[in-house]
């Protein structure tokens, strides 16, 4: 591991990353932002019990992983999600992505919660790959998507 992730700080997650979390998504899809992380993340700190994280070096936030409880969800008394991660584009491929995980099934596995659940799409092999090697397999649930219209 190189000296600049030996200093590495994982934290919860806080209203104040949201411009940060939008600056790395921007960078990974290489299109502006479109989701308003600052919403999301306020919701995480007034429920005070999902598990949302954030990678820090020097200050500078550099990775998340946002998660969250689900009660009584399709057959499950209670699992969690992890919903959305990023590391910048500058800083992948040196277990920033993993620390985060981590520290979240860490919370989880504290709190009981033995489901942990995340969607990605199939031709994602390296969000794939990174999930294979935290453990994670196929689940039981199949995902379905209807479309409304535009």
């Amino acid at each position: 591991m190189d000296e600049l992730v030996e200093n590495l700080e994982i934290r919860r997650i806080r209203a104040e990353d949201a411009a940060d979390i939008s600056r790395i998504q921007s960078a990974i899809t290489q299109s502006p932002a479109t989701i308003d992380f600052r919403y999301i993340i306020e919701d995480q700190v007034r429920k005070g019990e999902d598990a949302s994280f954030v990678a820090v070096i020097s200050g500078k936030v550099v990775g998340y992983m946002i998660s969250y409880i689900v009660f009584g969800g399709f057959g499950l008394e209670k699992g969690a999600w992890i919903s959305t991660l990023g590391v910048d584009p500058k800083f992948m491929g040196r277990g920033i992505g993993k620390k985060l995980a981590e520290e979240i099934l860490a919370v989880y596995r504290e709190k009981g919660i033995n489901d942990i659940y995340t969607s990605v799409r199939w031709d994602s092999v390296d969000l794939l790959s990174f999930f294979k090697a935290l453990g994670f397999d196929r689940s039981n649930f199949i995902n379905l998507r209807k479309e409304l219209g535009r």
